[in-house]
């Protein structure tokens, strides 16, 4: 990816259009099910909830049409590949077409062609709506924890495609800096941006890498309604890259970072994911800084895509708030406090 984003790319390109009625069509011909379709909401594909009529559901997703097959075959290897290493694990089953394919291509009525591929739809309440606990904190690092060890090994050609949301890549993002409207805020993600190019990116160099889902947010997991510690549900694999292990935390720790102790939430989840999948010493020492700079990713990218996608700006822009805050919490708190509390977590000692 260059410093802009290449014209077929799959965040400059408009979602698909395709409506409830050719999407029950396409069920019907490529899945051999009558059903009956929803759409729901999207941000790059066209996601529909389809309930068969023998009560099964699933979740129908017509890809992008900058969508590379590979990249689609990727994701269907990998849950594949989780649901064999960690069946308990609550992952989404790719369901095979009549053909016996886990995706394909399909021209729909608009004129363009999409990868399609259907899903087993997994119960429970989104995690951004239901109440925290410091059960269910816990609970999240460690799923996260068992799924990164679940996808430890796996490897597949679409892996190591250039995503514009991998930590990885952050400097790229500087010539959309100008779109942060708040000064603050843009001043702090540029020091972010200024920093990884200095110090935490030569570091990370010779960090493990592997395959992770890169996008662990509230809106990506499902709790159980009754009990909203349990959680029953990661879903979107559509960010998942090969990248420095540690980026995975720092995505997911950066939805932690809330309520009048920013860092206690995230040491508890970090606390909790170190327990099942250890992160190493260089890892932590970076940690804090990495889920400043996913804060700022969140504000750039964000407010970039509402200036193209004007008309989907409620939803491009649901986590920018959180972010906003979040960001300006942590450079309240300093790097040495918020170094020193992961460490902890970790019980690894605190260096100077």
């Amino acid at each position: 990816m260059t410093a802009a984003a290449a014209p077929n790319s799959v965040h400059t390109t408009s979602a698909p259009v395709i409506g409830e009625a050719e999407a029950e069509a396409l069920v019907q011909d490529a899945y051999g099910l009558v059903a009956t379709v929803r759409a729901l909401t999207s941000e790059r594909d066209k996601n529909f909830h389809v309930v068969a009529e023998d009560g099964r559901a699933f979740v129908l997703k017509i890809g992008n049409a900058a969508e590379d097959v590979a990249i689609s075959d990727f994701q269907a290897r990998a849950l594949q590949h989780i649901r064999e290493r960690a069946p308990g694990l609550p992952v989404p089953e790719v369901q095979p077409s009549r053909a016996g394919e886990p995706h394909f291509v399909a021209q729909v009525a608009a004129g363009t062609r999409h990868v399609v591929r259907m899903l087993s739809y997994l119960p429970g309440t989104p995690l951004h709506a239901a109440p925290a606990s410091p059960g269910q904190t816990r609970n999240l690092g460690r799923c996260l924890g068992l799924l990164d060890a679940a996808l430890a090994g796996f490897d597949h050609p679409g892996a190591r495609h250039e995503l514009i949301w991998d930590l990885q890549h952050i400097p790229r993002l500087r010539p959309y800096l100008r779109h942060v409207a708040d000064p603050g805020l843009r001043r702090l993600a540029d020091e972010g941006l200024d920093r990884f190019e200095r110090k935490i990116g030569p570091r990370m160099a010779g960090f493990r890498r592997q395959v992770v889902h890169n996008d662990f947010n509230p809106h990506n997991v499902l709790v159980d309604s009754v009990d909203p510690a349990r959680v029953t549900g990661v879903l979107d694999f559509g960010d998942m890259v090969e990248t420095p292990l540690v980026n995975d935390v720092a995505v997911a720790g950066a939805y932690q970072v809330e309520g009048p102790d920013p860092l206690g939430r995230l040491a508890t989840f970090v606390a909790a994911y170190h327990a099942v999948n250890p992160l190493r010493d260089e890892e932590v020492a970076v940690l804090f800084d990495l889920v400043m700079l996913r804060q700022a990713m969140t504000l750039i990218i964000a407010e970039w895509r509402a200036s193209l996608y004007p008309e989907n700006r409620a939803y491009v822009l649901r986590n920018h708030p959180r972010a906003a805050a979040a960001l300006a919490a942590l450079a309240g708190i300093g790097r040495a406090e918020g170094q020193a509390r992961l460490r902890n977590a970790c019980s690894l000692e605190t260096t100077a």
